[in-house]
């Protein structure tokens, strides 16, 4: 099993307003996917990986300037998912864990978003791929950092999504049917 608090506490080691973030956005993250792994048992996933994916999912917002949300690092907040990445590819984590922090931007980003959007990231697709990097991404989807204290309904979610375009909202509402039916 990954321990994942032990990461969180290299990262975050002081109990501050960004650590108190984290940890309550990345615990409603985990209840709800832990309950899509307990509800759909045919898609076989592994509550243990998803339990450590969720509570790492963030861990770049770190090295993020994010001043709303008590993030003051100095690289744009959008990278936090491949800074995230790389971080725990140095702890030795796994590319299944890695690819987690990556991919659960949005609803995904594709490469033509990347580019269209001059967003600051690597030249290529950060698109949900294993059902694993789906349950998380979706998941994500429902709780803001910035209002750690309400879950969001499937439309304000899909709604928050439409700044991402309309790829995003049409994948969202794939997960919907396939995680809450």
């Amino acid at each position: 099993m990954i321990n994942y608090q032990e990461i969180i506490d290299k990262f975050y080691p002081e109990d501050n307003a960004l650590r108190h973030i984290l940890l309550t956005h990345s615990r409603c993250v985990a209840q709800k996917a832990l309950h899509i792994v307990e509800t759909h048992p045919q898609l076989d996933i592994d509550p243990d990986f998803i339990l450590a994916a969720a509570m790492l999912h963030d861990i770049g917002i770190v090295r993020t300037n994010a001043p709303g949300i008590e993030c003051h690092g100095t690289e744009p907040y959008i990278r936090h998912g491949v800074i995230g990445g790389a971080m725990l590819r140095e702890e030795g984590c796994s590319e299944q864990l890695a690819r987690v922090c990556e991919r659960h931007t949005g609803a995904g980003l594709t490469l033509d978003d990347i580019l269209q959007r001059q967003l600051p990231l690597p030249h290529q697709d950060f698109l949900p791929e294993t059902i694993e990097e789906q349950v998380i991404c979706y998941a994500d989807k429902f709780f803001s950092k910035s209002h750690i204290d309400r879950e969001k309904t499937v439309d304000q979610a899909a709604i928050s999504l439409a700044k991402f375009g309309n790829d995003g909202v049409q994948r969202f509402r794939r997960w919907v049917e396939m995680f809450e039916k």
